[in-house]
């Protein structure tokens, strides 16, 4: 610990001892705090996921593949599938299935990594491409499945993804059944033919500044979408905001779009999991 006086160190000290009657009244009281603040201190995130499993599951294809689990207080829930940005399962992620499973959903943050998170962007772009779309596939069709099946589910799933999850999200909804598709400013760059598959309603949200995933792109989607006569299911809305808008532990964070963002996004799976 250091003061004006300098630092001193004092691991020669007894370890703090926190009952669980203290524990429980830090969570509660940590309950009322937005994501932001949470995610900006690493010991409030760790609270905040500390009651989520690690749970293992062999795919399709024979791979184990392991996602950290949140479980609501009840005993059914509709189910969701959160996925990743290029970053990997970080906190931020694994926070945000604490929140929903707050709001009363079993939630999966899927490891689409193998357990590696990158810290620089050229680490994440290293990772993101050495996601195939046929392991990719394979990762999330069987996590999909898992949800149906699970002994507290109501058999709804939903898949929701940020950036490069934001992508995937939309793609494990064309290989596997899903109630609910959301995306947060992730590759939509679809043909007809693509889209053939896709059954759930989607929710859009994109950012007017982004210099990737931009309205060429997603008119593109739509376009591709009205070919394929899924243009009825598909909801999309735009922020004045830059990519990743919605990430607290970001430069791009957009406080009042990510609110309102977040706002639309439980509206519109409240509406399709019920």
């Amino acid at each position: 610990m250091c003061d004006l006086d300098g630092c001193i160190n004092y691991d020669h000290l007894p370890e703090i001892k926190v009952d669980p009657e203290q524990r429980r009244r830090f969570l509660k009281g940590m309950a009322g705090l937005p994501l932001a603040s949470i995610l900006a201190f690493p010991e409030l995130a760790s609270a905040a996921t500390s009651g989520m499993k690690d749970i293992t599951i062999n795919t399709p294809a024979g791979k184990s593949v392991t996602a950290s689990v949140a479980f609501p207080v009840q005993k059914n829930a509709p189910t969701i599938l959160l996925i990743h940005e290029w970053w990997g399962l970080n906190n931020q992620i694994k926070v945000m299935a604490a929140e929903f499973a707050k709001l009363g959903y079993i939630a999966v943050a899927v490891d689409m990594y193998g357990g590696e998170v990158a810290s620089t962007p050229k680490e994440a772009m290293s990772l993101m491409k050495g996601v195939t779309p046929e392991s990719g596939t394979d990762t999330v069709t069987a996590w999909i499945d898992w949800l149906k099946n699970h002994e507290r589910s109501t058999g709804k799933v939903a898949t929701l993804g940020w950036c490069f999850g934001g992508g995937w999200s939309l793609n494990a909804s064309l290989a596997n059944k899903v109630d609910a598709t959301v995306i947060y400013y992730g590759r939509v760059n679809k043909t007809a033919e693509q889209l053939a598959t896709l059954r759930s309603p989607v929710l859009g949200h994109f950012g007017t500044k982004d210099k990737s995933i931009n309205k060429e792109m997603v008119n593109g989607f739509l376009k591709a979408a009205t070919e394929a006569g899924k243009e009825k299911q598909i909801l999309t809305y735009w922020y004045n905001a830059g990519h990743a808008f919605a990430n607290p532990t970001g430069a791009r964070y957009d406080e009042a779009d990510a609110a309102l963002a977040w706002e639309r996004t439980q509206v519109f799976l409240k509406a399709h999991l019920s």
